[in-house]
């Protein structure tokens, strides 16, 4: 069954086979340390989204910020799948003041074909993979940066572009310098190496050693990505045709004007749009979520914005060789169905 697919007779027929679809397509969304720290339950023509706090990142996302962004992106995820299928989602974000954990309730009561740059976006979920290292010397075309400011602008969030060499390296220093703090804390050091599974392991989540490089790679400004192999010597080997000259990429900051759950959803849908939009560009993204995480770098950051805005994530995009391997669980370990008997339980 292919994503997007306008033959009636290729699409599921039953709310099951569409729940099934929609959950397959959403667990692609990306999650910090590759987490996937949510579940879902259908029922009848509804889905609903929980995030699953036994993944969270205790140490280095105490208050969940992180695990709700992650779990905005699958929302996401899962609205645009709903729209290859030709339905259109109706989402309510956060419905339940009572159950916090209830990220989104969505319904397809109602089909409509998808447009063509929604199928464009919906035919990139599986094949996005997040970048970790720097980009080639071509750069990619700046005009999509509108493309990708319109698209934060959807959910409310804002996609800042550093524009000077000054701004690039304020950025760089203080991601270095938050890798650095982070790395210095044991309990962090313990959780970091719990998401790293080795090579050959057959865990279908967390950071796979097939997903990031044997060998960090050197850009000017210096962005330090995460130390999985933590000097073990796992990873990739650089492909002998890389170029040798390395470059950051165009540098942004995902941030939003309030700094609260229903904005960190926000900044998930955004980010995952922003994620596919560049893909359909063919532009690579590398993201850093240290700079958010340490509290006195982020208000660093912040800052300097001068609006009082806050930052949530950092991304570098560019032109990038990538022969990343991203597993995930399968939809099946992530979704409850609940039959007819049970489905009237579901507050409206």
């Amino acid at each position: 069954m292919g994503a997007g697919q306008d033959n009636g007779s290729q699409r599921p027929h039953t709310a099951d086979e569409v729940a099934r679809y929609v959950v397959g397509q959403a667990v692609w969304a990306p999650s910090v340390h590759n987490t996937q720290p949510w579940t879902f339950t259908a029922a009848s023509t509804e889905l609903l989204l929980h995030a699953d706090v036994s993944r969270q990142l205790q140490v280095a996302d105490p208050s969940g910020r992180e695990l709700m962004i992650s779990c905005g992106a699958a929302l996401l995820t899962a609205k645009l799948a709903l729209r290859s299928l030709g339905y259109v989602p109706e989402t309510r974000v956060l419905p339940d003041p009572a159950d916090p954990l209830l990220i989104a309730r969505l319904r397809w009561r109602r089909q409509a074909s998808p447009t063509v740059p929604e199928q464009r976006l919906s035919d990139a979920i599986t094949l996005r993979r997040t970048h970790r290292g720097g980009f080639e010397p071509a750069p990619p075309d700046t005009r999509f940066i509108e493309a990708l400011r319109q698209d934060a602008a959807r959910y409310g969030t804002a996609l800042r572009v550093a524009v000077s060499d000054q701004a690039r390296g304020v950025l760089a220093a203080i991601s270095e310098m938050a890798e650095q703090v982070e790395r210095l804390d044991a309990a962090y050091v313990r959780e970091l190496t719990a998401w790293a599974p080795p090579p050959g392991s057959t865990r279908l989540d967390g950071v796979s050693a097939s997903s990031y490089a044997a060998h960090p790679e050197i850009t000017s400004p210096y962005f330090p990505g995460r130390d999985f192999a933590r000097g073990r010597g796992w990873g990739l080997p650089s492909p002998p045709s890389i170029s040798r000259a390395r470059f950051a990429g165009i540098v942004c900051l995902l941030t939003t004007p309030a700094d609260v759950p229903a904005a960190w959803v926000d900044a998930g849908q955004a980010l995952q749009l922003i994620l596919l939009r560049s893909a359909t560009f063919g532009v690579a993204a590398a993201l850093h979520s240290q700079p958010a995480e340490v509290g006195w770098l982020r208000e660093a950051i912040r800052s300097q914005l001068g609006d009082g805005s806050y930052p949530q994530l950092l991304l570098r995009l560019g032109t990038a060789l990538q022969n990343a391997v991203s597993l995930r669980r399968p939809a099946d370990s992530v979704l409850t169905v609940r039959r007819a008997e049970t489905a009237s339980a579901v507050p409206a």
